[in-house]
């Protein structure tokens, strides 16, 4: 079994199995024709709960032939045009290449002993992506594995911070748009149930400022501790940008740590046309960014960045067999200093590779692609009447349904949306996403790929009409 194990001896063996590992992945790339076949889980459960993992296929071309019909065969591909759905992104060369010698190599990030130059190239991007933001020469940050985590620490440091022997009078002030791990966070930090307080968003789904500048003084004055307020820089929804300026004047004026989760709008970052939508970022205390949404690398990529580094204190633990406190003294640069985890890969090679063959600019200009996208999707959706579209995009991001011609109840509609997007699954012809606005059933369209067109969304508007359609057409007949 040891000529299985990656080493000077199994060289050959190793390259001989990732090429044919990688010529799997082309061949499929180069031939697939919809972003997913329509497979069941009923369908394909029994399959894989029928391999008998106590008896190895004993080589790779073999486990790749069975790999092909359990997972390569009917795999979501973010790669094809038409798929419209969560916040996924197709990957840059660059960064998959990256994810090859990561992989192979296996450094943990945790301690310099474990990654000499991985420390220092992860060290580099924080500083680049801080410098990006705009938070200042005292600013740090680690990698993490992905916007949940980000969010919990950025607030972990800011419940730290809040200074308070009560955590019961703390309080978390994000919108009604919010990610839902403001809401985990909170429970994780061992807060009150009712400690993230919900603030109304505008007709543009950006958070009021009067309104939470209310909420700010309504706590005050109820003996209450205001921890942080959470503006979001692209809500999963809509792509919403809070109003960030505004929202820094207030938690500077009421004491409160400023989180920003720019997850999704961090591509902005590197946009060489919509930098501006992200002004006001700078004032934060802590920004979370997915360089895996708008930076389209893979999965995982993410990091969580403070204006103070000596805020990541609140995450030091030292153990003599890792991080012994000396080190400290001795200057090593251990990345578990500042980081919830331990044991952690090298995500940070793959956004270095990146930035090393395309350039920042290079990135950015993609997200301006699906930026500039929704903006021609959304005046094809405000022009067909058969949709009703939600708001205009500041991202790439749509949502809207489907509204039949004739008069039925909103519930019916609901039913008919709900309908349609299941369809269309089930069909493999596109993926789209669901949500919920003011209690009524909504899709939506995730524009991560510059290759989709206008003209795929136009296709698959009149896939989901048609959907919508048979459903209500079916309903009637049976009504009657």
């Amino acid at each position: 079994m040891r000529s299985h194990l990656l080493n000077g001896t199994t060289a050959e063996h190793y390259r001989r199995s990732v090429t044919e590992g990688v010529e799997r992945v082309a061949d499929k790339l180069a031939t697939t024709r919809r972003p997913f076949t329509g497979v069941t889980p009923p369908e394909l459960a029994p399959a894989i709960a029928a391999v008998d993992l106590d008896r190895p296929l004993g080589d790779s071309a073999a486990a790749l032939d069975e790999l092909e019909e359990l997972y390569l065969r009917d795999a979501v591909y973010f790669h094809h045009p038409r798929y419209l759905g969560h916040l996924n992104c197709p990957v840059v060369i660059p960064a998959v290449l990256g994810e090859a010698v990561l992989s192979a190599v296996n450094s943990s990030l945790d301690t310099w002993d474990q990654s000499v130059g991985g420390t220092l190239i992860e060290r580099r991007l924080i500083d680049w992506t801080a410098d990006r933001i705009g938070l200042g020469p005292a600013a740090d940050g680690v990698f993490t594995s992905g916007g949940t985590q980000s969010n919990l620490q950025g607030l972990l440091l800011a419940r730290e911070e809040a200074k308070t022997r009560d955590p019961a009078k703390l309080r978390i002030f994000s919108s009604e748009c919010s990610h839902f791990s403001v809401q985990k966070s909170a429970t994780l930090l061992g807060l009150s149930p009712n400690a993230v307080v919900s603030v109304p968003v505008d007709r543009d789904r950006r958070m009021q400022t009067v309104a939470l500048a209310a909420e700010l003084e309504r706590c005050v004055r109820e003996g209450l501790t205001p921890m942080a307020v959470v503006a979001t820089a692209g809500t999963t929804d809509f792509g919403s940008i809070d109003p960030l300026p505004e929202i820094a004047g207030l938690c500077e004026q009421f004491g409160a740590w400023m989180h920003v989760d720019a997850a999704y709008g961090c591509g902005l970052l590197a946009s060489p046309t919509r930098r501006h939508l992200l002004d006001g970022v700078e004032y934060a205390d802590s920004v979370t960014v997915d360089f895996h949404k708008s930076f389209f690398q893979p999965v995982s990529s993410s990091a969580v960045l403070v204006r103070d580094g000596a805020t990541l204190r609140h995450a030091t633990y030292h153990a003599d067999y890792l991080n012994p406190r000396r080190t400290l003294e001795e200057k090593i640069p251990n990345q578990v200093d500042k980081s919830l985890q331990t044991t952690r890969r090298f995500d940070a090679l793959k956004l270095w590779m990146t930035l090393r063959v395309m350039g920042a600019d290079g990135v950015g200009s993609l997200f301006d692609e699906v930026c500039d996208l929704a903006s021609q999707g959304w005046q094809l959706l405000a022009g067909d009447p058969r949709y009703d579209v939600v708001v205009e995009p500041r991202l790439s991001t749509l949502v809207f349904r489907h509204i039949p011609a004739r008069v039925t109840s909103p519930a019916e509609i609901d039913r008919a949306n709900l309908y349609a997007r299941k369809a269309l699954f089930a069909s493999g012809e596109a993926v789209v996403a669901g949500t919920k606005v003011d209690g009524r059933q909504y899709l939506k369209f995730t524009l991560l790929n510059p290759e989709t067109t206008v003209a795929d969304i136009a296709a698959v508007l009149d896939l989901i009409a048609g959907h919508a359609e048979q459903y209500l057409g079916e309903n009637l007949v049976h009504a009657s």
